[in-house]
């Protein structure tokens, strides 16, 4: 049977290859995209994600979403890292001839899991807004999703511990308050965050080898990618670029790659630390723990990433 799946998204280049990986995996039913601001604006993430949905055809809803934090400035989009279309400046339509659906991304949520109870995954690799607003307005539906796999944060593992600030992920930082409704909930969470992330690279070299591969998505997901592997070199000197979206969705479909640890999370909403995520892994209760009545999460700590970057590969080349 395969995965019902919302996939919750700011597309983004990453983005983008984790919504072809999903659909060309043949194991992950895409049963709606949302969109929310933080790659790019939230028109231009609707946009791209309408032309992912037209170009290869996704039969699947679009529905956008929030353009603005719950508490917190909105900041600028990030077309440093992915240019100013998103999508990293490739040439795109201003309009596509497709209509979104006329629901509010969390408004979708919420109808899609009562239709579907105990059946949608939520796959999250953008800011938390949609979500945090669903549970708000919605919080029956916390026990109708079955699994939650959120792309986001950064723990200390492998040395990873931000890449906004010294201690924050940029899809934390960029909405805090959401991410910290979102991780307490009491519905099964996973954080898939830059301590495995930034632990696998696509290399220019495999982007070469997976445009000749993968003969769909192969020369889509090359042109895109030029702008992103051009800022990695500049800001990390990488030859190619972290896998970051698309381990979220590696997760759902191999979860046997990555190691988890368990524990209540919460996220740091103000001061210098704002964004940083942080798990308690120790059963004590201390004098002052705003842990001990939150549910237990999952955050990976560590992932075979070969074995990720093979089953990419295999997944767009078939």
């Amino acid at each position: 049977m395969n995965n019902k799946v919302i996939f919750d998204t700011d597309p983004g280049i990453d983005d983008a290859m984790a919504i072809l990986f999903a659909h060309a995996s043949g194991k992950i039913d895409l049963m709606g995209i949302t969109t929310v601001f933080g790659n790019a604006t939230i028109e231009n993430a609707t946009r791209n994600a309408l032309y992912l949905k037209q170009r290869f055809s996704i039969a699947t809803n679009v529905s956008a979403g929030a353009d603005t934090p719950l508490v917190v400035p909105a900041g600028e989009p990030t077309t440093f890292v992915h240019g100013q279309n998103g999508l990293g400046d490739i040439d795109l339509p201003d309009t596509i001839p497709l209509e979104t659906d006329p629901r509010s991304a969390f408004d979708f949520i919420i109808d899609t899991v009562r239709e579907y109870p105990n059946e949608i995954t939520l796959i999250a690799v953008g800011r938390l807004t949609n979500l945090a607003l669903a549970l708000q307005k919605a919080p029956d539906i916390i026990p109708l999703v079955k699994e939650v796999v959120v792309m986001g944060g950064a723990f200390g593992h492998n040395g990873h511990t931000g890449n906004v600030s010294p201690y924050a992920e940029a899809n934390i930082i960029g909405d805090p308050h959401a991410a910290d409704i979102v991780f307490t909930a009491n519905w099964p969470l996973t954080v898939v965050g830059l301590d495995v992330t930034q632990q696998t690279i696509m290399s220019n070299a495999y982007i070469e080898n997976l445009r000749n591969e993968s003969k769909v998505y192969g020369e889509f997901i090359y042109q895109i990618s030029r702008f992103y592997s051009d800022f990695h070199k500049q800001s990390a000197g990488l030859d190619g670029f972290y896998v970051h979206d698309s381990s979220a969705v590696a997760y759902l479909l191999a979860p046997e790659l990555f190691k988890v640890k368990q524990g209540p999370i919460r996220v740091v909403c103000e001061g210098p630390a704002i964004g940083m995520t942080l798990c308690k892994t120790i059963e004590k209760t201390f004098p002052v723990d705003d842990w001990h009545n939150k549910p237990k999460q999952q955050v990976c700590t560590d992932v075979d990433s070969q074995g990720l970057l093979d089953l990419y590969m295999q997944t767009l080349s078939l």
